[in-house]
């Protein structure tokens, strides 16, 4: 766990100290977050100006003193949510910020309270902190010990999509997102599928009413709602009427509601992720022969084909871009679908499916399948990919955004930065998920360069690399569609 910055700091050599040794991690570790600029882009009075800044906040922060951990009214409400109605059950807590985290998993920790651990974007591995949280329903209980097994979770939204949490039946919200979706996204990772519990009970914090006086957070949480109308229904739906099944569906993560239909662009890691495990629940030693297997492996099997689905070749790349992609082809080499559902889904067959030999062709078609997927990335958006894609779309909308905003408050460096990166750089395949999701359910521009600025301050937007850095495309693998003879 990193140290709390500025904790403990008084005086302005410890905190020059404190900066030298930040600076000296984002010039190294942290280097390619950041495009940096030269000293020539400054003006003459920049460093007297922040100096002047520096010695206005030491001197708030000494009127106001040290922080007093035992006089945090909220925290105390937290522990004693834990100690006096948990005390032996498993708890999930969400909060917004990574610092927030840190500060309650060590203020937890001073007051007794055990296994217990910090999720954030900056964690190691914040699926391994799942699994020994929630080993059952990952299937994790013959690799975790119970003395490594976690009682108290707390974390960022790093864990609000793509888990399995349903060990526990307790979530807290410990501050509320501004993206109201989240609440659901978070009570999601334990109200679904192997949820063993009778009840599922969601606790939020709320400001202070003399803080809601100034913040008018409530009001504010109520107009998202009314924005989100079409999605979730008015807010009077989704506080307080019996019909609230368009709300249910969203909950429950049904097909359809986030997804869109078929033929639309889904969720397909998370799909895929899916294949993925109930394949080696059912057979373990499946796990080993697929990691084992060479690159560009191949086979094929046989197809029913249809006058709009013929057989041909599937072909699984990964693109210059960094992008995973998938293409098929028939006989002639011509493009069958671009819809990477339906691609996935003609994969699809049973573990004793017999394998044929490969068309004559097949090596070729391969061939044809990658320059496809090439030719479709250079296509309208360049290098942002297709224009159904996540990343394109996000782009467009942010740069709209920026225009309409242009010369105001909300018209911010970090926007500017996201919207850059966004160009420059491959997405994370955890932010095309999430993205995908957000856009589908009709999320804001202003809660859409929220999220994406969020993103990109945890690491968890794109893919940095060098501007000379090229990758080359690698198939990963292909497999052959061969109609059924007699």
């Amino acid at each position: 766990m990193e140290p709390n910055i500025g904790v403990g700091l008084r005086t302005e050599e410890e905190f020059q100290q404190r900066a030298t040794e930040i600076y000296a991690r984002y010039a190294s570790q942290y280097k390619k977050r950041f495009r940096w600029l030269g000293a020539h882009h400054f003006i003459d009075n920049l460093a007297q100006d922040l100096r002047s800044d520096a010695t206005v906040l030491r001197n708030l922060l000494a009127g106001f003193g040290l922080w007093n951990a035992a006089e945090d009214a909220k925290l105390k409400a937290l522990r004693n949510l834990l100690a006096e109605n948990y005390p032996d059950k498993k708890v999930l807590v969400f909060t917004q910020f990574a610092d927030t985290v840190r500060y309650l998993v060590t203020q937890l920790r001073a007051s007794g309270i055990h296994k217990i651990a910090a999720a954030t974007g900056n964690s190691e591995d914040p699926t391994a902190l799942a699994w020994r949280f929630s080993p059952v329903s990952n299937g994790r209980t013959d690799r975790t010990a119970s003395e490594d097994q976690l009682r108290i979770l707390v974390a960022t939204d790093v864990l609000s999509e793509g888990q399995n949490l349903q060990d526990c039946a307790v979530v807290v919200n410990y501050d509320l997102p501004w993206a109201i979706i989240r609440l659901i996204q978070r009570a999601g990772r334990i109200d679904r599928i192997g949820q063993q519990a009778h009840e599922v009970c969601c606790y939020s914090f709320l400001p202070a009413e003399g803080i809601e006086r100034l913040l008018r957070l409530r009001a504010r949480v109520r107009s998202r709602l009314r924005d989100n109308a079409e999605v979730v229904g008015t807010d009077e739906a989704f506080f307080e009427d019996e019909d609230q099944q368009s709300v249910l569906d969203l909950y429950n993560e049904k097909s359809g509601i986030l997804d869109g239909d078929d033929d639309a662009e889904v969720d397909l890691a998370s799909y895929a992720y899916q294949i993925w495990k109930n394949a080696v629940t059912a057979d373990p030693g499946l796990r080993r022969k697929i990691e084992d297997l060479p690159p560009v492996v191949y086979s094929a099997r046989a197809y029913e084909p249809t006058q709009v689905r013929p057989d041909g070749v599937l072909v699984y790349l990964r693109t210059a871009q960094g992008h995973d992609a998938l293409s098929w082809v028939d006989r002639a080499g011509n493009s069958v679908t671009e819809s990477q559902f339906e691609i996935l889904r003609a994969a699809a067959c049973a573990p004793d499916t017999a394998a044929l030999p490969r068309l004559e062709s097949h090596h070729a078609l391969v061939s044809t399948a990658a320059g496809h997927i090439a030719h479709e990335e250079r296509q309208v958006g360049g290098q942002l990919g297709r224009p159904s894609g996540a990343r394109f779309r996000a782009y467009e909308r942010l740069m709209r955004y920026a225009q309409t905003v242009a010369n105001t408050l909300f018209d911010t460096k970090p926007l500017r930065r996201a919207i850059d990166d966004l160009y420059r750089y491959p997405l994370r395949q955890a932010a095309i998920d999430t993205l995908n999701r957000q856009l589908r359910s009709g999320i804001s521009d202003e809660a859409l360069a929220e999220l994406v600025i969020a993103l990109r301050e945890e690491d968890r937007l794109c893919i940095i690399h060098d501007e000379d850095e090229r990758q080359e495309p690698r198939i990963i693998c292909s497999l052959g569609l061969t109609e059924r003879k007699g």
